[in-house]
């Protein structure tokens, strides 16, 4: 009897616990948003959806079936005057529940970053079904432009973007990095760029990551090619996935070698006045490829490709610094938290002044890179004069 009271206890609470659950497919499942700013200043929210279930009917309606190059999502579109009003608009416009819990991708469009990226993201941070882990990018033109891509490879243009992010060869940057990076001391960010490259016409149109823009108060002003990227990513210690291609010194060809493990250390120092930081970077690189007239066997051989590794990663490095310090002015390296974390008083008394001694701070550069692996033979034994 007591079992069975217990029971009758328990059953109707767990019956109670899924009340008010919602079906997948009674859901509109995000799983990318576009983000522009129109001429006359409105938001336009554009967003990619996850078809979960065949409704019947043509490509154009709420169908599960393969919409041409379109593949199993639509794209739909609206205007509002700030997110929250879009999102409302965007919620009308469909009969399923938005749900915004698998949104991998958020793509701001040039001029929405320009504009200035603080209010969407309060909404996008406040949100509770947000994804703080989802990947950020700024478009090469508007968003809405990126979402209608139909990668071949891949399900989606979502599941391209993060492949790439997630690949590490270029910055990958969460919705929580930016945030951080928003609201650090320096106030400045840095987004990866997504360029669309029409491949055999405009439907074979694909996305790709190319450079950076640089954020500066919430706003972009400016952008950086590949080359500066790299050595933004050296400085940020965020290099993970790198071929670097070197000529050696009185050599004749190439050595072209893979990093296998990278660090680097931000030492900051405030000494009469003047506001140093040492930038130490360490390494371990295999040899991929071997064109040139060296025998990597020799261990003088592979000093000179270090030297000349270590020359290509500082020449890359000084030119991020030349541009961060010079031309834009902005901290995207994180140097004023480093300074605040170890003279705090010192920084509280010059936060104001942030941006005049940021230019001027001496960076001071200590290179280390070793060839761990230089592979299973020493000379190229398939160039004509080394046989």
């Amino acid at each position: 009897m007591r079992r069975i009271r217990l029971l009758l206890l328990v059953f109707p609470i767990l019956a109670a616990g899924c009340w008010n659950a919602r079906e997948v497919n009674d859901l509109a499942i995000i799983t990318a948003a576009g983000i522009d700013l129109t001429e006359d200043g409105r938001i336009e929210l554009s967003v990619k959806i996850y078809l979960t279930s065949p409704s019947g009917g043509n490509g154009n309606s709420m169908s599960g079936q393969p919409d041409g190059n379109k593949g199993t999502s639509v794209v739909r579109s609206v205007t509002g005057i700030n997110m929250a009003d879009a999102a409302s608009r965007l919620q009308k416009k469909i009969s399923r529940k938005v749900f915004w819990g698998q949104t991998d991708v958020f793509l701001f469009g040039e001029r929405m970053a320009r504009a200035g990226l603080e209010a969407p993201m309060d909404f996008l941070m406040r949100h509770i079904a947000s994804r703080e882990r989802a990947h950020v990018f700024v478009c090469d033109g508007p968003a809405k432009n990126g979402l209608l891509l139909s990668p071949s490879i891949e399900r989606s243009v979502a599941d391209a973007l993060v492949h790439m992010a997630e690949q590490q060869t270029g910055l990958n940057i969460t919705m929580m990095d930016l945030a951080q990076m928003l609201i650090s001391k320096s106030k400045a960010a840095v987004l990866p760029i997504v360029v669309i490259r029409e491949e055999q016409g405009e439907k074979q149109s694909l996305p790709y990551i190319q450079g950076v823009s640089v954020i500066k108060n919430g706003r972009m002003i400016g952008r950086v090619n590949e080359d500066v990227t790299r050595g933004i990513m050296w400085l940020r210690n965020e290099i993970k996935q790198a071929t670097v291609t070197v000529s050696p010194e009185q050599s004749d060809g190439y050595v072209s070698l893979h990093l296998h493990r990278s660090q680097t250390r931000l030492i900051p120092k405030i000494e009469g006045g003047r506001w140093i930081m040492t930038v130490r970077i360490t390494g371990q690189d295999d040899i991929v490829e071997n064109t040139s007239d060296l025998d990597l066997s020799v261990p003088d051989h592979i000093g000179k490709v270090e030297k000349e590794l270590e020359k290509v990663v500082n020449t890359r490095v000084k030119m991020a610094l030349g541009q961060a310090q010079k031309e834009f002015k902005a901290d995207i390296f994180q140097f004023a938290d480093n300074f605040y974390r170890k003279y705090p008083k010192i920084w509280e008394a010059n936060a104001d002044r942030w941006d005049e001694i940021f230019p001027e701070v001496e960076v001071r550069l200590e290179t280390d890179l070793r060839i761990a692996r230089p592979g299973l033979i020493g000379k190229n034994f398939f160039r004509q004069e080394q046989r």
